[in-house]
């Protein structure tokens, strides 16, 4: 039985419940056991502590008993898993250590498209519920009805990265298509397992449940659809939600459940080709910036293909850092011992995408991205 920890040893969460990442790592903190309180930020708290320590105005970040603040819920995973090693969301078995890391860049980098499309494009549904969380965060000192108001300037601003997520009224039908066959694939897996392998969460859970918890199961329109048509699947968002730590095992034999096939293949089919293209506009504009090293966090428009329709968006380059990881990762197994993720990669056709040089590398330095190698 673990010790009760000392108000010292909590950690600080501060994060909203309607933001996508907070989500993410509220929920590693409850299914790793680990102490933490969660504080609502203010504008002021941004002003005067997170945009001071961290350089940068995004949440979630985490203040350590330590002292601390980290930013970017992967970096943060990363930093607390040698801290608390029960439990490890990162598995042992070379095909599930690599599948976690896909849907890790599947779930945090490419649902934002269907998470961004249900919040932002069902006003009479979610706008008001929306408006009034982003105002009783920023203002909770004011008027119910100035944080109303308020709250709607602060969410306009993200409703007007639409666009750039490729999120426009001729691909809206093809979004909701794809995201409403995936909910019943992942329904359909989350009936037979709690998690993605078997009894714990991995991180490639941790990269889902984001945008499946704070926009398509907690906003109101997308929420409704998700209970009605998902039940399994919304039951995995309470349980990755729930305080209770997740001590179970992943499954055994480094076991991929057929059942999760559907979604690297719709990973593969969707996603993948943006980010080989992502890579190469990068090389292209570091060929014509050499003096740079900060990454843009966009550098023009390129195509990208969902249900079969073709439309464009914008090249996010920070992407590929979490990509890097899935390469890094099957690149460094040696021998006999990493076949089983070489296996999943050519199944996936992916084996000469993720062993190709990854040239240029992309870092994080002061919560930056930026041009390392």
């Amino acid at each position: 039985m673990r010790a009760e920890p000392r108000l010292a040893d909590h950690y600080t969460l501060y994060g909203a419940e309607f933001s996508l990442y907070s989500g993410k790592l509220r929920s590693y903190l409850r299914k790793k056991g680990i102490p933490f309180v969660e504080k609502s930020p203010s504008v002021l708290t941004y002003k005067r502590f997170i945009e001071p320590r961290t350089g940068v105005r995004f949440i979630p970040v985490l203040h350590t008993p330590g002292n601390e603040v980290l930013q970017d819920t992967t970096a943060i995973i990363d930093a607390l898993e040698p801290r608390f090693p029960e439990y490890p969301v990162y598995p042992d078995g070379p095909r599930q250590h690599l599948a976690a890391l896909l849907l890790e860049v599947y779930g945090d980098e490419w649902l934002l498209i269907p998470a961004m499309h249900y919040r932002w494009n069902f006003p009479r549904a979610n706008l008001p519920f929306i408006y009034d969380e982003f105002g009783r965060m920023a203002f909770p000192w004011l008027p119910r009805f100035l944080q109303r108001s308020l709250g709607k300037k602060l969410g306009r601003r993200f409703a007007g990265y639409l666009p750039k997520l490729g999120i426009v009224p001729k691909s809206e039908a093809a979004i909701e298509y794809s995201w409403l066959s995936l909910q019943l694939e992942l329904n359909a897996h989350f009936e037979q397992h709690d998690y993605l392998f078997g009894g714990r969460p991995s991180i490639g859970d941790f990269g889902l449940i984001g945008p499946l918890y704070a926009h398509l199961y907690r906003d109101p329109y997308p929420g409704r659809l998700m209970r009605e048509q998902a039940p399994y699947l919304a039951a995995w968002v309470e349980r990755m939600q729930s305080p209770e730590p997740a001590t179970g095992a992943f499954l055994a034999d480094d076991e991929i459940p057929e059942t999760i096939w559907p979604l690297l293949e719709r990973m593969r089919r969707e996603q993948v080709p943006v980010l080989v293209d992502t890579q190469r506009r990068l090389a292209e504009w570091h060929a014509e910036n050499p003096e740079l090293r900060t990454i843009p966090r966009m550098i023009g428009e390129h195509n990208f293909e969902i249900e079969g329709q073709r439309h464009r968006r914008a090249v996010l380059p920070h992407s590929l850092w979490r990509w890097q990881r899935c390469s890094d990762y099957l690149n460094g197994l040696a021998g006999n011992a990493g076949q089983p993720a070489r296996d999943l990669a050519w199944r996936m056709d992916l084996y000469g995408i993720l062993t190709a040089p990854t040239r240029p590398r992309v870092a994080r330095e002061n919560n930056r991205f930026i041009i390392y190698a």
